[in-house]
């Protein structure tokens, strides 16, 4: 009997230890779904304990909550296919993949000079007195190009706005059906720079968001899932 208790406390700290080292993310979804906790408060979740029929998560704000296992394990060797399921409930309740994107991915090739384009269009565009005599656009460059100035003043207003209200629907479907359902971590600097980088350029950034996307389900076909902490 002592042998056998000795046993089930070597397997129990075996899976909290696993746990809290690689899947602190799975324990932060099970707060949100299994206990209605917000993103952030649930962010940094550590599993206390783990019993055949419950969990003990503590939060980031250092609140304990239980989880119920349901049914109830037979043993604690059933904890990698019983986390595993809940882990898959889970991301289909939060509406979120099992990929997790953290990375940004920099233009490169002729995405640099789609990004290079459209971001002088905005400097140029911004302000109809750049394409005036006395600005430092136009002394620099326009001057030499009176024609096409004259075209791009009569067009700013209209361009500028077409512009910003593209790319402003792009971005915000960037943070909708990219950042967020690959866990992009809302207002992250990773965040900031996909977004800001879609503002710019629109379309290469989920060219490129989409490459990673596929990189990484290509290395997750290659493995299983491990919640046991067993090799």
């Amino acid at each position: 009997m002592a042998e056998d208790e000795k046993q089930t406390a070597a397997a129990k700290q075996r899976i909290i230890t696993h746990m809290n080292s690689d899947h602190q993310d799975s324990l932060a979804m099970f707060l949100q779904v299994y206990n209605r906790l917000n993103a952030s408060t649930a962010k940094s979740a550590q599993l206390e304990d783990v019993s055949l029929s419950d969990m003990v998560i503590k939060a980031g704000d250092g609140a304990q909550y239980t989880i119920p296992i349901e049914p109830p394990m037979k043993s604690l060797l059933d904890a990698r296919h019983r986390f595993v399921d809940m882990h898959d409930y889970c991301l289909s309740s939060l509406g979120i993949s099992d990929i997790k994107v953290e990375q940004y991915s920099a233009p490169r090739g002729h995405h640099t000079v789609i990004f290079a384009l459209c971001l002088a269009t905005y400097v140029s565009f911004s302000r109809r007195e750049n394409f005036l005599p006395g600005s430092l656009l136009y002394d620099l460059v326009f001057k030499h190009f009176p024609r096409f100035t004259l075209f791009c003043y009569d067009i700013q207003p209209l361009l500028i706005s077409l512009m910003v209200a593209i790319h402003a629907c792009e971005a915000t479907y960037m943070a909708l059906y990219r950042l967020r359902p690959y866990r992009v971590p809302f207002l992250s600097g990773l965040w900031w720079t996909w977004m800001t980088s879609c503002f710019i350029e629109g379309f290469g950034s989920f060219q490129r968001f989409d490459a990673i996307v596929r990189k990484e389900k290509a290395k997750k076909q290659q493995q299983k899932p491990n919640l046991s902490g067993k090799p």
